[in-house]
């Protein structure tokens, strides 16, 4: 994360493109499956900038937003009341932080990066599944989770990397990668499957301008609310 905040910041105007997560299918399949929750274009923190004289921006570092699966809740970090009220509590999931809200924590007490940290949450992961969401139909083991879990997913430095983007710092150009779906652990010992699928107005399958407006998220996801760890969604 550090190293994209570096890169980020020296680049004067970043353009960010996130393609659709098919690879050279030039229609997308659709989200709606019936049993997973849709979120298209939440609104992340659309007054920040990371230059100066970017449409009448702040430049500023991006408040963080946490987000609740249940009840689709979005709960903004702009105060230090808000961080006394919400951080350190189990009344959230996963937070969106950094640039552009694009490094994205699953609450968790043990690291000190986290939003959550020191606050009551200590049973949470994430493991990525290098399939598409639709294959993704049973959680890994707890097991799994508590040795090779990951507790936030941002920009995919390297091929091993379970980053849900990659960056290019030449073009400067974001795109979702492929067949990446993150199963989550969550706070209430439940388990659910997410896809990251863009971080601009509409999803569009390219951008053109450079300030094609952002950050504005398309993501799904599915609960398993029965506690079992089945998360087919055909």
């Amino acid at each position: 994360m550090s190293l994209f905040r570096t890169v980020l910041n020296k680049t004067a105007i970043v353009v960010l493109l996130l393609a659709a997560c098919g690879k050279d299918d030039p229609v997308a399949p659709p989200l709606e499956d019936g049993k997973s929750t849709v979120i298209y274009d939440l609104a992340g923190d659309t007054q920040a900038s990371i230059a100066d004289g970017i449409d009448g921006k702040e430049r500023r570092p991006f408040y963080t937003f946490l987000y609740r699966l249940r009840d689709k809740r979005q709960i903004w970090i702009r105060t230090k009341a808000d961080s006394a009220q919400w951080l350190k509590t189990a009344d959230w999931d996963i937070a969106f932080t950094g640039n552009y809200n694009s490094e994205i924590y699953i609450n968790h007490a043990a690291d000190p990066n986290n939003p959550g940290y020191q606050g009551p949450v200590t049973n949470t992961g994430i493991v990525l599944v290098e399939q598409p969401y639709e294959a993704v139909t049973t959680a890994p083991s707890d097991v799994e989770f508590d040795n090779n879990g990951v507790g936030a997913v941002g920009w995919a430095q390297s091929e091993g990397s379970p980053g849900w983007f990659s960056y290019n710092a030449t073009t400067h150009i974001m795109k979702a990668l492929p067949n990446r779906t993150y199963v989550l652990r969550l706070p209430d010992g439940k388990y659910a499957k997410l896809q990251l699928l863009s971080a601009y107005k509409g999803n569009p399958p390219a951008v053109t301008d450079m300030y094609w407006p952002a950050p504005y998220f398309t993501f799904r996801y599915f609960v398993q609310q029965d506690g079992s760890k089945d998360l087919n969604t055909k």
